[in-house]
């Protein structure tokens, strides 16, 4: 009999596994077998192929699939050039586009030049919903399925939410031969990358505007996903495929008693992180200013930190700047965004602005962007809840209020208003306070930041956009 290749809670098991793919297992005492994670399968099936040594599959329950392709569509460019490195890549990799540079299109046409069961995760209910529509329109006699948001369905095309193919991971390990990631950047978390490590998908695709990540886990795509096969900038693609944009930033100072304020803060929270050894550059460095905060001097700097980020981000003079910025775009759809929903609030009460948070209700929510659309609603204010997953062709004009995001943030605020239309220049502002983090963070991103700048302290010590 010719060894067989099984799957056993998301890991693939042979108990008379050939030599020449032993190097893919991990021998089991305690089950007496050959042990991988499911997605070696690839890598084990290619070698047994290639030693010419018999087995039996019953791993996999790949199902093919008839995909009649419905739409009527001419590719852009850029999206040929990405479908065709993802195949030339052996159809594993990540590609890079900027939002609204049609990444869905792209996934689509992966789907019908690999007719195969497919599994699609998204980070979010607006994008389940989004990619459930946008696959019911192409693959019309093709059933499509739902997981996440009260939907447990079973389909050879199955769009879900990461967190709930992370919870059913076991059960669709052996299902997809296809894996396409949505947001990619999202997968390598540490509840989420099982959808990947226990999935046998021989094929798999990555899609994302930026794959960076403030923990640097973006290398782990390389092993869960493949590597970036194609990459965009939305700069390349400006007054093409997407609207011509342009990027303006704005300093705003401190009064003198803010700056002083904010000095004295500055310093506490620094003598203390001095004095305990703690560097903020890093995610284990904040993760020590929170364990330490849990002592009197650490609840006195954390306080100061909060309260130096506060007058950062909500300073008078930004909000005389967002008047006059509105005031300049009296008919654009303009997105107004935050870091925090503390100032979220403050704008939507000082101007009489629409508000979205992580805290609006779903319909109230999808009433208000419905309103956006129409344009019974010409300006709304949100925290981080838009970043992605939401699609606002209308809106020309986006301010960055507080925060200076991080590049992929920022690259996913700028493709808010990169929709293309006819006559369109779309217009980020990025509204910053001068000697502030905010300043560092902005001028980093651009590469424009060199030690000793700002406060005249090292980055470590004035990284107020650690999370909160």
């Amino acid at each position: 009999m010719p060894p067989t290749l099984r799957l056993d809670r998301g890991t693939l098991v042979m108990t008379d596994a050939p030599a020449s793919v032993r190097d893919h297992f991990t021998w089991d005492d305690r089950s007496q077998s050959w042990r991988a994670p499911g997605h070696a399968y690839r890598g084990v099936v290619e070698t047994l192929r290639a030693a010419g040594v018999p087995f039996k599959d019953s791993a996999a329950a790949f199902e093919p699939l008839v995909l009649g392709f419905a739409r009527e569509v001419t590719p852009y460019a850029h999206q040929t050039h990405a479908l065709n490195a993802w195949k030339r890549a052996g159809r594993r990799g990540v590609v890079v586009l900027p939002t609204g540079a049609g990444k869905t299109l792209v996934a689509q046409l992966a789907l019908r030049d690999t007719p195969r069961s497919a599994l699609i995760c998204v980070p979010t209910l607006d994008l389940l919903h989004q990619w459930y529509a946008g696959l019911l329109a192409a693959f019309p006699d093709t059933p499509v399925g739902l997981l996440g948001g009260g939907s447990h369905d079973e389909a050879p095309l199955l769009v879900s939410t990461y967190d709930s193919a992370a919870i059913h991971a076991e059960s669709l390990a052996g299902r997809y031969a296809l894996q396409i990631f949505d947001e990619a950047h999202h997968l390598p978390s540490d509840f989420t990358r099982v959808i990947a490590e226990m999935g046998l998908a021989p094929y798999r695709l990555g899609l994302t505007a930026t794959p960076k990540r403030s923990d640097g886990r973006e290398r782990d795509l390389d092993r869960l996903v493949g590597p970036v096969v194609y990459e965009v900038a939305p700069g390349d693609l400006a007054g093409d495929t997407l609207a011509a944009y342009r990027e303006v930033v704005i300093r705003v100072r401190l009064s003198p008693n803010e700056q002083q304020k904010y000095a004295e803060l500055i310093a506490l929270r620094n003598d203390f992180l001095r004095l305990n050894g703690i560097r903020l550059g890093s995610l284990d460095g904040w993760k020590q200013f929170i364990l330490a905060s849990g002592t009197p001097h650490g609840r006195r700097a954390m306080l100061a930190h909060r309260e130096a980020k506060s007058m950062a981000y909500g300073t008078e003079g930004k909000l005389r700047v967002l008047e006059e910025i509105l005031a300049n775009h009296p008919r654009d759809r303009t997105l107004i965004f935050t870091d925090d929903n503390a100032t979220v609030y403050r704008v939507s009460r000082e101007f009489l602005i629409p508000a979205i948070t992580h805290q609006t209700p779903i319909k109230e929510r999808h009433a208000l962007l419905e309103k956006f659309r129409s344009g019974e609603y010409r300006i709304l204010v949100t925290s981080r809840v838009l970043n992605e997953g939401v699609d606002v062709p209308e809106a020309s004009v986006a301010v960055v209020l507080s925060g200076t995001a991080t590049e992929r943030e920022h690259i996913q605020r700028l493709g808010r208003i990169l929709r293309r239309a006819e006559g369109k220049v779309a217009v980020l502002y990025e509204v910053i306070t001068e000697g502030t983090s905010e300043e560092r963070v902005s001028q980093q991103r651009r590469g424009q930041w060199q030690p000793g700048q700002g406060q005249g302290r090292p980055a470590s010590f004035e990284d107020l956009n650690a999370p909160d």
